[in-house]
């Protein structure tokens, strides 16, 4: 770690002008938040292996700044030679740079890695001091990173209406009305999942995420798929061909770009046939080619394009605002909506199988109580040296119970199996060499999920299989009484996710607890498992998309104690018509519809803090549980959830 700093810095030193800082994102070039091995940039120099997180190097500190999430691990991870930066509690990256970083200093990006709203901050907040930020010519990591993996070539598929529930045609219809009322000639697509949802296609190429590396650019008559050509097998190219989408290389986006500026970005099929002078041929939405080169706006989304090709247009000409393709996708249509209720069936009854499974491990193996009893462990290990369950060794069973379902395509985000003072790290990921053997006597948390044709899952429930302490029981009920308030809100349309974020957090805060995360973020119909604009959590940000009927939001609220234990409950909701008995002010209400199904362990809950009305909402939730997933369990795991789900006496 040592070496690569120097040489980075090294780097900084010759670098034409040279570097006082250099910035390093978790990002790659779509922003995404899960990223392929070789774009890991940040994990490669740092060592901190989070989803979020920024470095910055100067020639005598290493910084890295994350959020709540990933404090815990972070302090873990991270060697002597960096400092740990919380967000929320420390200064933000540009305001240390701007009043650290000395006049005239020029920070180092890769403007491929950072989007045009960072970019801009930066150079806003950099502007006090004269400060300024480099765009280099080449990722200085990567001219460090010897062993950097290499481009994965995975196939592109299409993804089958039957699922995705609107055509391209219709998808492209949509988009180019929108640009129409902007005044926009075209857009510049730059999200993973944004390219593969309106061209309904999947792919390979980051882990756990169905996407494909791609950029889009729609215009009022083409579209246009940057893509590895050797991604594609001839059907997809027919695919492609018979939906008016040119195909053109990964590479070539950038010099693209240029041309659509100037207004000379056109298909193959126009420079073959149309005659050198100007024609009258008319769009389906009433414009001449000639009149959409008369208007100047390209549509790029300052959130998520990167810096590198905003650079490429004139500023004067581009409309900076939210893509419009983020809100059509997160407000799900019938199909998607009756993928997804099957889909978390399905992943229901695999969650089910695993903890009747996990239930009898840890009773053969460790002399626990189990899932139901709530008494000592015998303290015996009864097959020391034959048999043992890690955190990694379950999550791969519980795996296991997933791939035998219908329309399996893999998982949604690593599994964060977690026990005892594990579970506290609220991103933990076991590592196979040197994760924790699991201890009846410990909580156990598991946070899961996973990709199937018709929809994405995610669920997290925590579970002991001996004898939990009053205070875990006190602070798993907290939790539990957060996340059923969340769950039964009604609220009136043009409600945000940070006016309901408190309703989870309430429970806790009358305790004295609170969790440094988010309580809900959207999730993708066979996408990304993180999904917007939307979300429910205190960050301001959630205030600037309301709740829509027919999107998707999670509910986690969760309690971490450093060196102890944590607790999450999660389940999938989707926004609903309320239909309540009047309608002040003719706005409309929302509730949520859960779609999530799998006990929570009445062992944990200290049943003299719940409600009668919490409980009633507990038993209610327990019977649906069995009617739903009946069908799928042996005889041996509907018992085991029979006895789960007993009604509990009010």
């Amino acid at each position: 770690m040592a070496d690569t700093l120097a040489a980075l810095r090294s780097l900084m030193a010759s670098h034409s002008p040279p570097l006082d800082a250099l910035v390093v994102p978790s990002e790659d070039y779509h922003q995404s938040e899960y990223v392929s091995e070789r774009d890991k940039r940040r994990a490669f120099i740092s060592g901190f292996t989070g989803s979020a997180g920024l470095v910055l190097i100067t020639m005598n500190e290493a910084l890295l700044w994350t959020d709540g999430r990933y404090f815990l691990q972070a302090t873990q991870q991270l060697s002597d030679q960096w400092k740990l930066m919380r967000i929320g509690e420390d200064p933000a990256v540009d305001v240390w740079m701007a009043d650290t970083l000395p006049k005239d200093a020029a920070v180092g990006i890769d403007p491929w890695c950072v989007s045009v709203d960072t970019a801009q901050k930066w150079q806003h907040a950099f502007a006090k001091k004269q400060q300024k930020l480099v765009q280099t010519n080449t990722n200085l990591v990567d001219e460090v990173w010897k062993n950097r993996p290499p481009v994965q070539i995975n196939p592109v598929n299409v993804h089958p209406l039957e699922f995705a529930g609107c055509s391209v045609t219709d998808k492209l219809k949509n988009l180019r009305e929108k640009l129409k009322e902007e005044e926009a000639r075209a857009i510049i697509i730059t999200l993973l999942d944004e390219v593969a949802w309106l061209y309904n296609v999947r792919g390979n190429d980051v882990s756990y995420c169905p996407v494909v590396h791609a950029f889009a650019i729609v215009t009022t008559f083409s579209a246009f798929f940057y893509v590895d050509t050797k991604k594609l097998s001839p059907e997809i190219n027919s695919y492609l061909e018979v939906n008016g989408i040119e195909v053109r290389d990964y590479g070539a986006v950038s010099s693209e770009v240029v041309l659509l500026a100037s207004n000379e970005l056109t298909p193959s099929s126009m420079n073959e046939t149309l005659p050198d002078g100007p024609t009258d041929m008319v769009t389906e939405n009433g414009l001449s080619e000639v009149e959409e080169k008369t208007q100047n706006l390209v549509w790029i989304d300052p959130g998520s394009c990167c810096f590198a090709l905003y650079s490429k247009l004139n500023p004067d000409k581009v409309l900076l605002k939210q893509s419009p393709l983020a809100l059509p996708k997160a407000i799900k249509n019938p199909a998607e909506l009756d993928g997804l209720k099957k889909a978390h069936i399905r992943d229901g009854a695999a969650v089910v199988q695993y903890l009747v499974w996990l239930d009898k491990q840890m009773q053969e193996i460790y002399g626990a109580s189990g899932y139901f009893i709530e008494a000592e462990t015998t303290n015996m290990k009864k097959h020391v040296e034959t048999r043992k369950l890690t955190e990694v060794s379950a999550s791969d069973k519980l795996e296991g119970f997933r791939a035998s379902k219908e329309h399996f395509r893999g998982l949604s985000f690593p599994t964060i199996s977690s026990v005892g003072p594990n579970a506290a790290i609220i991103h933990y990921g076991p590592d196979p060499e040197t994760c924790s053997e699991l201890d009846a006597d410990s909580i156990y948390l598991f946070d899961s999920g996973a990709q199937y044709l018709d929809g994405t899952t995610d669920i997290t429930r925590t579970v002991h299989f001996g004898k939990p302490s009053a205070h875990e029981k006190a602070c798993y009920t907290a939790v539990l009484k957060g996340h059923i308030a969340l769950g039964n809100a009604c609220f009136p349309n043009g409600t945000n996710g940070h006016a309901l974020d408190i309703l989870a957090r309430i429970p806790l805060w009358k305790e004295g607890l609170d969790y440094r995360h988010g309580t809900g973020h959207g999730v993708g119909s066979y996408l990304n498992v993180h999904e917007g604009p939307h979300l429910i959590s205190f960050r301001p940000h959630a205030r600037n998309v309301p709740l829509q009927a027919s999107m998707t939001v999670t509910d986690e609220p969760g309690y971490y104690e450093d060196g102890n234990f944590g607790i999450r409950l999660e389940n999938v909701l989707i926004v609903k018509e309320a239909g309540t008995k009047f309608n002040f002010g003719d706005r409309g209400y929302l509730s949520f519809e859960h779609i999530t199904w799998a006990p929570y362990q009445k062992k944990l809950m200290e049943l003299s803090l719940l409600t009668p009305e919490e409980i009633e909402w507990v038993n209610t939730y327990h019977s649906q549980c069995r009617e739903v997933l009946a069908s799928y369990l042996e005889d041996s795991e509907t018992a085991w959830l029979k006895k789960a789900t007993e009604p509990i006496s009010v």
